[in-house]
């Protein structure tokens, strides 16, 4: 017998590709169980698959980093006595990734790349310990929101935030939409899809230099990089990333701030039309702003 459930979480996350660098993602999770019936004549329970494998999912991806253990660029050191991490994902031509943050802002995917299925095959192995003695197996099939109009892939951190947002790199794959005097316009739409595409978006206020950082280069120095460095309730989070891969605002990163931000830079070129913008962020949520 076989249990489904489709739609059951988003992961909004970010994680370390050779070529692309840091991206950001959404990905939607359904679910299929297989094993018998239990005494009440169920595979499992829907509240608790939506509850439990919810939380498990959300706990082990969700708001992380997933860093590639087994590609050669990558690099690890933990602190046993303090819990952290640092990651050295070397990629060459300057463009290497650097952190130094606790551990539980990572998934550390023991695979070459992360790809759905590698990540599919870190979740069955956290999920299996958790399943009772009736469920056999369990499929889980990712998937991105099909969106066919222009959309980015960014990451950032949000310090101030409660909660595990104020990871310095957790990200989402997002839609915008655009309009100029109440009219839609896939222009401007593709122009973000294309300035924001792979992109780490920072608040001018947490750049520091080297001497706030832990980590450090071989060869050469961090002209290239721009440096982020902050406090927040789960701790010190660190951060080098390629200035060619970064936006710098000079607020805070939520998307409520990006919808701004969009809407005020449409109308810094062009002061004689009115704009609104809706920023997504993931799958199904946003910001609406206007200038």
């Amino acid at each position: 017998m076989q249990l489904f459930v489709n739609d059951l979480t988003v992961m909004d996350f970010s994680y370390l590709c050779p070529e692309r660098g840091m991206v950001g993602e959404s990905w939607i999770v359904d679910v299929i169980l297989n094993g018998d019936l239990n005494e009440e004549s169920m595979v499992l329970d829907f509240s608790k698959v939506k509850k439990q494998l919810k939380y498990l999912i959300d706990l082990h991806i969700d708001h992380k980093l997933l860093v590639p253990v087994e590609h050669a660029y990558t690099q690890l050191e933990r602190d046993n006595k303090t819990d952290y991490v640092k990651v050295d994902f070397l990629r060459p031509g300057g463009r290497s990734i650097h952190l130094n943050c606790p551990a539980e802002a990572y998934a550390f995917v023991y695979a070459d790349n992360v790809t759905m299925p590698s990540v599919s095959d870190y979740l069955k192995d956290v999920i299996a310990t958790h399943l009772p003695d009736n469920v056999e197996g369990i499929e889980l099939m990712l998937r991105a929101e099909v969106i066919n109009t222009p959309y980015y892939h960014y990451t950032h951190g949000l310090k101030k935030h409660d909660g595990n947002c104020q990871r310095i790199a957790h990200g989402h794959r997002s839609k915008v939409v655009v309009f100029t005097n109440e009219q839609e316009n896939l222009e401007l739409e593709a122009y973000w899809a294309q300035r924001w595409q792979d992109i780490y978006i920072g608040s001018s206020e947490d750049i520091v230099d080297e001497t706030h950082v832990c980590f450090t280069l071989s060869e050469g120095d961090f002209s290239q990089h721009w440096l982020f460095a902050y406090e927040s309730s789960q701790g010190r989070f660190e951060l080098a990333i390629p200035q060619a891969e970064s936006e710098i605002i000079d607020t805070d990163t939520t998307v409520e701030c990006l919808a701004q931000f969009m809407a005020n830079e449409h109308q810094r070129l062009a002061p004689q039309l009115a704009y609104k913008v809706l920023a997504f962020e993931g799958v199904g949520k946003g910001a609406i702003a206007y200038a």
